[in-house]
């Protein structure tokens, strides 16, 4: 193991190794003999082969070399020492490099490096992510490490299949404008979702509602121990779901006010709901909107009625289900057109 460590520390250190050979030359070649021994020595582990005990003995000596004058008892526990920081190393190395395969495998195949909460991960598309809940000790995080290779070679195949979406049995909310004969689109969304709002906007924008014939699917994102991720969240895709049901387009006019609209102090609706409403001033400030959009009294009544009916929640139950089961979603906004699956933020001019 001794000579596996050094070959990797002598690959880490070899750019500044680079460096400074610049201007002692002597310094590149010791070092670049040095790393050929290494190689040769890792090439033959590679290959089942024994290593050469005189790479090893080198390291050993050159590390024991002043221990061996002034305390020669000290030398074979510190050479055991040393084996097993070999060991460490070797440990560290092998993890790190299955580290980055796996982060790399899971931005190509989920579109994040971060599997379990896909928002850490820089390099991912911007989203608001699902997050299961952190591990509690070792053994489920050893346990999720695994878990996590298992669901992005379950995702793998997705990325080289065609989305339709009619072949997903999701319950959704329609744009009044979107026709027919044109062609189907998903877009799912959280209304407490900063990044769906800016999607929203963006597609409005783009004239992506007059292109699609699209389906808004209201999703409040959950974690694994059923909490909310935004504070009304629930309440909001609740009443649209019910005023669609009472009314054509009130559950757009909901969303168009939470993504679109600002109070009289010029604070966007969503932050609002987000930060300051409670579930009874979100509920209040839902109401007077369906009344603003032309709902009767009664009608407001039946859309709070069914807002909180078992029938809402299954809808809901049924979206997370497809979402997080069938789509393997791992952040939202989402979308499905043209064959494809379309995760972060819609850029207008896509």
């Amino acid at each position: 193991m001794v000579c596996v460590a050094a070959f990797i520390i002598l690959a880490l250190i070899g750019v500044f190794v680079a460096i400074i050979s610049i201007f002692k030359p002597k310094v590149g070649k010791a070092y670049w003999k040095m790393f050929k021994k290494a190689w040769g020595c890792l090439w033959k582990k590679v290959r089942l082969q024994k290593c050469e005990t005189g790479f090893k003995d080198d390291v050993k000596n050159t590390l024991l070399s002043r221990v061996i004058v002034k305390h020669p008892k000290w030398v074979k526990p510190l050479s055991i020492v040393i084996e097993a920081i070999s060991v460490l190393i070797v440990i560290v190395a092998v993890w790190a490099i299955l580290t980055a395969i796996k982060s790399l495998l899971a931005l190509w195949a989920l579109g994040s490096c971060n599997v379990t909460k896909p928002s850490a991960c820089s390099l991912g598309a911007e989203v608001c992510s699902i997050d299961e809940s952190e591990p509690s000790n070792v053994f489920e995080a050893t346990g999720r490490w695994f878990t996590e290779w298992g669901e992005i070679f379950e995702a793998i195949p997705d990325k080289f299949r065609t989305y339709d979406a009619n072949d997903y049995d999701l319950n959704y909310v329609k744009v009044e404008e979107s026709a027919e004969d044109k062609p189907v689109a998903v877009d799912i969304f959280d209304p407490g979702c900063s990044v769906c709002m800016i999607s929203y906007r963006n597609q409005k924008s783009a004239g992506f509602f007059d292109k699609y014939n699209v389906r808004l699917v209201p999703f409040a994102i959950q974690d694994a121990d059923n909490r909310y991720k935004f504070k009304n969240s629930e309440i909001i895709v609740r009443y649209m779901f019910a005023a669609e049901e009472v009314k054509t387009g009130a559950a757009v006019n909901i969303l168009d006010h939470i993504f679109t609209g600002k109070n009289s102090e010029d604070i966007s609706y969503q932050n609002k709901f987000n930060d300051d409403y409670s579930s009874e001033q979100a509920t209040a400030k839902l109401e007077q909107w369906l009344l603003d959009y032309g709902l009767s009294k009664k009608d407001v009544a039946t859309v709070r009625e069914m807002a909180n009916s078992q029938e809402v929640t299954d809808k809901m139950n049924n979206n997370r289900m497809i979402v997080e089961d069938q789509l393997r979603i791992k952040g939202i906004p989402t979308m499905l057109y043209d064959g494809k699956r379309h995760t972060g933020l819609y850029k207008a001019n896509t």
